[in-house]
C-alpha cells in the first residue's frame, strides 16, 4: 500500500462502541474484521480525504461544522474480484456534504483519491477487508442494526510515519 494522508472524522463513543462490536462479532465468527488491527491509531472514522502528500494545515472552519449528526445505514460492499470491503454506508445528509465540501475546500489542489471527491464520495465506516464474497451472507447477519449518532472531531492520518494527529 502507498504512503498516504487522509483526514478522518471521528465518532461519538456509543458509535465508536457499535462498530466495535460489529468488528468483534465478525472476528469472533472467524472472518475478517478491523478488529485484527491492534494498532492504537485503529478506530472506527469515516474518511473525508486521502492523497499521497498533504503539507500540515489547518481545518478551523471545518472544525466549526462539528458535532455532525451521522446515521450508520444498511451495510454495502466494495467488490474486488470475488473479495470486498464490508462497510457500514453513513447517510450523506446536508451537513456531512458540507463538512465535506469545507474540508476539501482548506486543500490546496493535490491529487486526491478520486473516491473522496466531492460528488464522488461514498461515505462509509470500514468493517472489514477482504471479506469472501461467499462468506457476505454469514457476515451481514452478525451486524447491529442502523444507529443514528455524531461524528464529534476531525484527526490526520500519515500512513508514511504511522502517526494520528488530532485536529482542533
Amino acid at each position: 500500500m502507498p504512503d498516504l494522508v487522509s483526514i478522518e472524522l471521528v465518532l461519538d463513543p456509543d458509535t465508536e462502541s457499535r462498530v466495535r462490536a460489529d468488528w468483534h462479532r465478525l472476528a469472533d465468527a472467524g472472518l475478517p474484521s478491523l478488529a485484527s488491527r491492534r494498532a492504537a491509531s485503529n478506530r472506527p472514522h469515516l474518511t473525508l480525504m486521502v492523497r499521497p502528500v498533504l503539507n500540515e494545515m489547518g481545518f478551523a472552519d471545518a472544525v466549526a461544522q462539528l458535532p455532525v449528526v451521522i446515521t450508520l445505514a444498511e451495510p454495502i460492499v466494495f467488490r474486488h474480484g470475488d473479495s470486498g470491503v464490508l462497510a457500514r454506508r453513513v447517510v450523506p445528509s446536508q451537513d456531512l456534504l458540507r463538512l465535506h465540501r469545507v474540508v476539501h475546500a482548506a486543500l490546496p489542489p493535490g491529487e486526491d483519491a478520486a473516491h473522496t471527491t466531492p460528488g464522488h464520495w461514498t461515505p462509509h465506516v470500514t468493517l472489514a477487508r477482504r471479506l469472501r464474497l461467499d462468506v457476505l451472507p454469514e457476515a451481514l447477519l452478525l451486524l447491529g442494526p442502523a444507529h443514528t449518532g455524531t461524528g464529534i472531531a476531525l484527526r490526520r492520518w500519515d500512513s508514511a510515519v504511522a502517526r494520528v494527529t488530532p485536529i482542533y
